[in-house]
């Protein structure tokens, strides 16, 4: 089915819906991984975001039910140079367009991947829109300009659990509508270390990794207060990944800098870039953002060079966090454009990184940090 891709530059792409007739618009970005599509399409962090992928073939392992990372399909959009409908692969249990087309999710191909992408990196990534009903490129592009800016937008809202709820045995275990949230109704006490995570789009393997760690872990919405975090008492805070820019999240913000120093705490992603603000730092957009699995991040502390896996489109400025905290150290940067990717407090027990160390899709190379969250707890 012809389908037309407009970016708000004026540019066009014709293709074709390998998911049937539709029109979605979102921020055009590209994923650099060459495999993972299931784990980026269910990545909260991709919200609002039509995503491309710069593999030519996607689509030959087909999805199943275990590599998701949250309860649904997240992106706006697919968009890939050739799209394979025969999957072949042991664990499939399913196709990829068919996955997209039963959540309602628009899929394309047959366009030149590679020249998108170049655009992307040249100008930056910038609005989109996709359809197979408005064909016209003059009318599609001012609906790509009409479209909201990612700047500005707080979409850590929109995909946050309304529910606090328990991770157990790999899932999650929602509470009684009623429960309050104390320590006594959710685990025993002294039995484990207790983590709560601020849910801002948190993915699965996040909360596998920090299972795997011993903890025990209760998510909670990421409008919770901090008295209401005070009342659970945890041993530990976490602060997840999740999408859009981090300003707008002015209420996280304010638990974060409350919690400041009542207990260890560890960032990743979005909750890297709250816990900057928090602490007084700023934020900006970067041009076409980090997205793929391949990320070179120097460790400044180990002298080791890390690949990592990553998805923002938002950095904290290096400086503005100098300039407002002696104590912050810095502890890694991007090696691709010196940007931040970690630092850490001397003073308090507060650390986070930019990437996402839990992978899914992507290396293993820094999923030490879950173990170093946990040292911090130990007496």
């Amino acid at each position: 089915m012809k389908a037309l891709l407009a970016l708000e530059d004026g540019r066009t792409f014709a293709c074709r819906s390998f998911t049937g007739p539709g029109e979605t618009g979102g921020e055009a970005v590209f994923n650099t991984s060459m495999t993972g599509y299931q784990e980026v399409l269910t990545d909260p962090s991709y919200r609002g975001q039509m995503v491309t992928m710069t593999y030519p073939l996607i689509g030959n392992y087909g999805v199943n039910p275990e590599d998701v990372e949250s309860d649904r399909i997240q992106v706006a959009a697919f968009i890939v140079k050739e799209y394979i409908p025969f999957p072949s692969n042991y664990r499939s249990t399913a196709s990829l367009g068919d996955y997209l087309k039963d959540q309602g999710v628009m899929g394309v191909e047959g366009l030149d991947t590679r020249a998108l992408t170049r655009r992307l990196r040249t100008a930056g990534a910038m609005r989109g829109m996709i359809s197979t009903e408005d064909l016209d490129p003059q009318s599609l592009i001012r609906r790509a300009k009409d479209l909201p800016p990612m700047t500005g937008q707080d979409l850590a809202s929109v995909v946050s659990s309304p529910f606090s709820y328990r991770w157990i045995d790999g899932a999650p275990q929602p509470a009684p509508e009623d429960a309050p949230l104390d320590a006594a109704i959710w685990r025993e006490k002294g039995r484990k270390p207790s983590v709560v995570a601020f849910d801002f789009g948190i993915k699965y393997n996040i909360l596998r990794n920090l299972d795997q760690q011993g903890f025990e872990i209760l998510v909670v919405p990421s409008r919770t207060d901090a008295q209401t975090i005070q009342a659970i008492s945890p041993d530990g805070i976490f602060l997840s990944n999740g999408p859009g820019d981090p300003e707008p999240v002015d209420y996280a913000v304010e638990t974060i800098r409350s919690l400041l120093d009542y207990r260890p705490m560890f960032g990743i992603c979005l909750g890297h870039q709250l816990l900057g603000l928090a602490l007084g730092g700023k934020t900006f957009k970067l041009k076409f953002g980090h997205r793929g699995a391949n990320q070179p991040v120097h460790n400044l502390k180990s002298r080791r060079i890390e690949i990592t896996s990553q998805n923002h489109g938002f950095s904290v400025d290096l400086e503005s966090l100098r300039d407002t905290d002696p104590n912050v150290e810095i502890t890694h940067v991007n090696l691709n454009d010196n940007t931040l990717e970690g630092f850490r407090h001397t003073k308090i027990p507060a650390f986070s990184v930019q990437y996402h160390p839990e992978a899914s899709p992507g290396p293993h190379d820094a999923n030490y940090l879950f173990k170093q969250f946990r040292e911090m707890m130990d007496p």
